[in-house]
């Protein structure tokens, strides 16, 4: 390979010139340990770590710097190491997604402002796969994606448990009386049992899995158990590229296309994965200055049959996709769907990636003949109710729940919700709709994975395990059920959520792609005069900054300053 003058690093512009300024940057490399030789004439690659001492999913992070560096420096760079944010997701509060777009401001800025030519971005807890790339999208640097893994099975009584998905199972009928108080401490030990992402296909998951589908990561990087020594493998061999692309100056936005969104997309449909993949592409995209659209989710995932039998749409858990064959393997079978000269970071195309997978479990990942499920694994949803859209995934719902007409339960806040549905005396039938509106960007606030609503006590000890809901929240990618999402807009702003009504009716039909609520316009209209918007959740702040530029759902939650495509001035050096 024919490599770049070295004066041509972004990096020398700190550290090369005879002046001053570069005396003081150079001085303070070696006040760091090092020599200038360790750092002249080599790219400087930022490892962007996402851990802190509670990243439950990210306690292997700091190992696996030490692996990534010992790639950089195998291919003659100079790795230094950038702590950001972590957002470990069952810790943050109210919900990582209000945060995720400060941390892509974080990791953009962090690249655009210190002495570096590219970067690895470590991540995999939810958030932080999309957060990363979005950052570094908007940087311009070259970079390349370490995915966290996967951690082991759950184990409990003798049970494979998946995180999340079995869970919320479990929860259920422990309320429902069936499951002990001893039983459920139980879980407690056995449900994540070693460093990794949920092991189920939920966001995380997903994410990492698309990461790689648009061609972000190693080929096979993703499915690997982050125990797995080859886990390090990759990592090591993940720096080592990372040093290369620097050279070949490809920043991902000569990788990321119309297409490879199209493969993602298509991808997602097959792995029944989380319906936030919908919100973090479309924002993901338009950083790329890519216009994607709801529209296109519904158009592509359309007819796409779930392949991969992974809980919570399926039967297995990652550990055993990876021994399936892993994603490469996975992808073989929708490559006659796939655009495979899409470009990828290893410098090879899709199709090139995948030519060689093997698929060594049928059951685990399905021929197209024997799908897991031949529904559309997602559905976008429009009417009265959602004028901009909502979605659903349609693999996850009791199938007698796609067509639906009955009263609606409304709920105007999580804790009302939460009361009413432990109340064993709650006025509700099967037939209900339940709602739970002004959880959505602004109203949650950051839009809480609140939408797989809770199975009214009442209703539970009669056996019922699902019924249609309705909210402007999100879901956890771990979650299932009837679960209609993203309703947009946001009843905080006036959507139509915001007008209905206990008692008033409302129909879905899945097939049709329509969500209704039975009212007229006059009526509709003759309520928004009433409406009054509520209060802002933050009077300053982070979060007051969010709430005045924060997009709806279908426009990828992006903040408006941020979805401008192209990189800012490099910083003058003085």
């Amino acid at each position: 390979m024919q490599q770049r003058d070295p004066t041509a690093l972004r990096s020398y512009r700190w550290f090369g010139a005879s002046d001053l300024r570069s005396f003081g940057h150079r001085s303070r490399i070696r006040q760091l340990g090092f020599d200038l030789e360790d750092v002249a004439g080599r790219p400087v690659i930022a490892i962007i770590n996402t851990w802190n001492g509670l990243a439950h999913c990210h306690g292997h992070f700091p190992a696996r710097v030490e692996a990534i560096k010992r790639g950089v420096l195998e291919a003659g760079g100079f790795p230094v190491e950038v702590p950001v944010m972590a957002l470990p997701e069952n810790f943050v509060k109210p919900t990582t997604m209000l945060y995720r777009n400060l941390l892509a401001m974080e990791v953009e800025e962090n690249l655009r402002s210190l002495p570096v030519d590219g970067a690895v971005l470590m991540g995999g807890c939810d958030k932080t796969t999309p957060a990363t790339i979005m950052g570094a999208i908007s940087a311009g640097l070259p970079a390349i994606f370490m995915p966290a893994g996967p951690m082991l099975r759950g184990n409990w009584g003798g049970k494979i448990l998946g995180s999340g998905s079995d869970i919320w199972k479990f929860w259920d009928e422990k309320r429902a009386g069936n499951i002990s108080e001893a039983q459920w401490a139980e879980m407690e030990s056995g449900i994540a049992r070693s460093d990794g992402v949920c092991m189920t296909m939920g966001t995380a998951m997903t994410m990492t899995s698309l990461a790689e589908v648009l061609g972000l990561t190693l080929p096979g990087a993703t499915s690997i158990p982050a125990p797995d020594s080859g886990h390090a493998r990759m990592a090591t061999a993940t720096g080592r590229r990372a040093v290369d692309l620097v050279w070949e100056g490809r920043r991902m936005t000569d990788i990321l296309t119309l297409a490879s969104f199209e493969n993602a997309i298509i991808a997602s449909a097959a792995l029944a994965g989380s319906t936030n993949a919908i919100i973090h592409l479309i924002a993901m995209a338009r950083r790329a200055g890519i216009a994607l659209e709801l529209g296109q989710f519904d158009q592509l995932s359309a007819g796409v049959p779930v392949l991969a039998n992974i809980r919570p749409s399926g039967e297995y858990l990652m550990e055993d996709f990876f021994y399936a064959g892993g994603l490469t393997a996975f992808l073989t079978r929708l490559a006659d769907r796939l655009d495979l000269s899409a470009a990828t970071v290893n410098g090879a195309t899709l199709g090139e990636n995948i030519e060689n997978a093997t698929i060594w479990n049928e059951d685990v990942i399905r021929p197209v003949g024997n799908p897991v499920s031949q529904a559309d694994g997602l559905a976008v949803l429009r009417g009265n109710l959602a004028p901009d859209g909502c979605v659903m995934k349609a693999s996850a719902a009791e199938p007698r729940l796609l067509k639906h007409e009955g009263p609606a339960l409304v709920f105007d806040d999580y804790d009302a919700m939460a009361r009413a549905v432990a109340d064993p005396a709650l006025d509700v039938t099967p037939d209900h709709v339940l709602v739970l509106r002004n959880a959505g960007p602004l109203g949650g606030p950051g839009m809480p994975e609140w939408g797989m609503l809770p199975i009214p006590v009442k209703l539970l000890r009669q056996g019922v395990r699902d019924m249609l809901r309705i909210s402007d929240a999100r879901m956890s990618g771990t979650s299932y059920g009837a679960c209609i999402l993203h309703v947009a807009p946001e009843a905080f702003v006036g959507g139509p959520l915001a007008l209905i009504r206990t008692g008033d009716i409302i129909a879905v039909d899945v097939a049709a792609r329509t969500i209704d609520v039975r009212l007229s316009a006059d009526e509709l209209a003759a309520r928004r005069a009433w409406w009054v918007a509520p209060a802002p959740r933050y009077p300053r702040g982070y979060g007051a900054m969010a709430a005045a530029h924060i997009g709806q759902a279908d426009k990828g939650c992006d903040f408006d300053f941020l979805q401008r495509p192209g990189a800012v001035p490099e910083p003058e050096i003085h």
